[in-house]
């Protein structure tokens, strides 16, 4: 794969990533996810 194709590619991937961060801000999964995390880091260390 040449250069540009590969940067391209790496864009692209940037992109999407970013558009499905975006979506799961609008519905409101930060939240949930950071809950999630830390009952599960507080389990880990035996507090939870």
């Amino acid at each position: 794969m040449k250069r540009a194709g590969r940067i391209a590619a790496l864009g692209g991937l940037l992109a999407l990533g970013a558009a499905f961060l975006s979506v799961g801000i609008g519905k409101g999964q930060m939240t949930e996810v950071l809950s999630k995390a830390i009952r599960i880091c507080l389990e880990c260390i035996g507090i939870g």
